[in-house]
């Protein structure tokens, strides 16, 4: 698919009537705002009608929290309750629980406290008119010191010893006053205090100051969640006793709040058991379910679903024209930002493209691309303009850089100055690998290699140095297999040594494997690797170059260094986007086999007898077209 869009295409995208989004119209629910995620949308839906628990598992910023918010909107209101806590006369330390229909509770506790208030005031007004015959009878028979002082006991005895009426006001310790959707709670990262409940310690335990039982009960998560949902996201990092209690709470729907801390006066309380009958969406990347709770997860995939959110979807006019709404949903959503012009969500749609990372596929990461957007509209609301511009969303992309993109340039500066990768000129066994950081910045990463007679009689080793994982270690060993079958030399005379230069976090990945090869041979063979060309790909062990990931990202960083060419594999060609201002500094060349890679890499007249044992290999190793239709017709059934 080409990077630029037809006329006939931006036509049919935008339509006629298209000037600025603020023509868009934004659905009022937000269900009907989710995009690109149709399989989630139909799951929440029939949770929802049906009250079963969710678990979406995805990367981060493809809308969980939104379809988790979605699902409350589409709960009833009519089903909420408000929920109180009595004191118990025969139980100090258990309170009671009472639930009523949303909204009567605040009645409830007003009407107490009017009670209490006419309750207290008649009791003031009795001992007033007691206090002053007292004094008064006292004055009359000349004892008024006597008087005052037995006023005074009098107000401390009643003050200790007869009942007040604050006490027995019932607590509202879950509100659904005037709320018009049904409660969202996000749980994600709270203590086991704030998320089951807890009750407050009370310093003062006598002398008629302590703070009745009932009044301390805190309600948790769990319980402002009755009747909506509860989201948890990243629900792995919860500790196992959370998620023990968040199971019992799931099963009996129903639990009761008691003290967190052992030491506090609150341990020895413990109420009745209080509703808590919500919906829980979990959520969190894919290792989420490694260290979730396993009877957790098994109650919600038993009485509920299990949802991937997908990362992005393909490249359509429909899908453009949901983009276009996308931006005008995050527009109304921020509210302080112009509204965006059709070059502008053009725009948008091209950074969507990119960070797609995929042939004909746009972004579902929409939680960084609207932020985008919204530094667009920001720059755009600086200058005063009265609606955002390309313009505005270019100079967006220079600003909003991640951490890891601003990182990258910093290494990327570095290197340049202290010479760690060179662009110029032919060098032996140095190869400008790329790399990706983060996943959205690229830098390049340069690679030595060098062959030495091996110090072990008989067994040659392949030493590669520059915290490498466990997938760039294997790659490395594949690498070695194919370069036995290219020089023709016996390894186990050798010894391989391999650097990843100025790998401060590390390597992972095979996408070096390429250039780890072509280093390789360039080392063996001594023949000089061209400097002004970097590389990315993954190497099969029987030569052939195969796809990686970040290939716009690299080719970027690639021409920000100063590099002239850059050598991919061809399955990637469709995935290059890269920024306009780069086209004209670097040249993209796709390759297929490590034969084309040396082709394009190394210099001088030596390099054609080692091209020639590549072609050949390659040529050996594929399979020809006849036997292969022939093997595919021998499979039909």
């Amino acid at each position: 698919m080409d990077n630029e869009m037809t006329a006939n295409e931006e036509a049919e995208l935008f339509g006629e009537d298209f000037n600025t989004t603020s023509s868009i119209d934004v659905p009022e629910l937000l269900i009907d705002q989710v995009i690109g995620q149709d399989h989630a949308v139909e799951v929440v839906k029939k949770a929802a009608s049906q009250r079963r628990h969710v678990m979406m598992i995805g990367t981060p910023g493809t809308g969980k929290s939104m379809l988790a918010k979605a699902m409350a909107e589409l709960l009833p209101k009519e089903e909420l309750e408000d929920i109180m806590t009595y004191p118990n006369l025969e139980d100090n330390n258990n309170p009671k629980i009472r639930e009523v229909p949303a909204g009567k509770g605040r009645e409830i506790v007003l009407a107490h406290k009017m009670e209490s208030r006419k309750k207290a005031q008649s009791r003031n007004m009795l001992m007033m008119f007691l206090v002053f015959g007292i004094v008064m009878y006292s004055f009359y028979v000349g004892q008024l010191l006597w008087g005052i002082i037995a006023a005074i006991m009098i107000l401390m005895l009643t003050r200790q010893f007869m009942p007040k009426e604050e006490m027995m006001i019932p607590k509202l310790i879950v509100s659904n006053y005037q709320k018009e959707h049904a409660p969202y709670i996000d749980a994600t990262g709270t203590h086991a205090g704030a998320l089951l409940g807890d009750v407050r310690h009370d310093p003062f335990q006598s002398g008629g100051l302590e703070t009745p039982s009932h009044d301390r009960v805190e309600s948790g998560d769990i319980h402002k969640s009755h009747k909506g949902v509860l989201f948890i996201d990243e629900i792995n990092t919860l500790k196992l006793e959370s998620q023990q209690s968040l199971l019992t709470a799931l099963q009996e729907k129903e639990y009761a709040i008691t003290g967190q801390s052992e030491r506090s006066s609150g341990a020895l309380v413990k109420t009745e058991p209080v509703p808590c009958d919500f919906i829980m969406v979990a959520a969190g990347n894919l290792d989420a379910m490694e260290k979730m709770h396993p009877a957790l997860r098994s109650r919600i995939k038993g009485y509920g679903y299990e949802v991937f959110m997908r990362d992005s979807m393909e490249d359509t006019i429909e899908n453009r024209k949901t983009l276009v709404r996308f931006v005008a949903q995050e527009v109304v959503r921020d509210g302080h930002i112009p509204p965006f012009d059709k070059e502008a969500v053009n725009e948008v749609i091209r950074e969507a493209r990119r960070r797609a990372g995929r042939k004909g596929h746009l972004t579902l990461k929409f939680r960084d691309l609207g932020g985008l957007v919204r530094v667009a509209g920001d720059i755009a609301h600086s200058e005063n303009a009265e609606v955002t511009t390309a313009k505005h969303v270019l100079a967006a992309k220079k600003i909003a850089r991640s951490i890891e993109q601003q990182l990258a340039d910093s290494y990327l500066e570095r290197r340049k100055d202290y010479q760690l990768f060179t662009k110029i000129g032919a060098s032996v066994g140095r190869v400008n690998g790329l790399a990706v950081m983060g996943g959205d910045s690229g830098i390049v990463l340069p690679i030595m290699a060098e062959v030495t007679p091996t110090q072990s009689t008989g067994h040659g080793h392949v030493i590669a140095t520059g915290m490498l994982k466990d997938i760039a270690k294997e790659a490395v060993q594949n690498v070695s297999a194919v370069i036995k079958n290219i020089t023709g030399e016996d390894l186990i005379n050798h010894d391989i040594h391999i650097q990843f230069i100025g790998t401060y976090e590390g390597v992972e990945g095979d996408s070096a494997s390429i250039s780890i090869a072509t280093a390789v041979i360039s080392a063996m063979e001594n023949i000089p690797i061209d400097q002004t060309v970097a590389m990315t790909g993954s190497l099969s062990v029987r030569g052939d170059v195969l796809p990686i990931g970040g290939a716009t990202y690299k080719i970027e960083a690639a021409a920000q260094a100063g590099i002239k060419k850059v050598i991919i594999p061809k399955s990637n060609e469709a995935d290059v986007l890269i920024e306009e201002n780069y086209k004209d500094m670097v040249e993209i060349i796709p390759v297929t086999t490590i034969a084309e890679v040396i082709e394009h890499s190394l210099v001088g007249a030596d390099k054609a007898n080692i091209v020639e044992k590549l072609k050949k290999l390659t040529e050996m190793n594929a399979i020809p077209k006849s036997e292969m239709e022939a093997l595919t017709g021998s499979n039909n059934v």
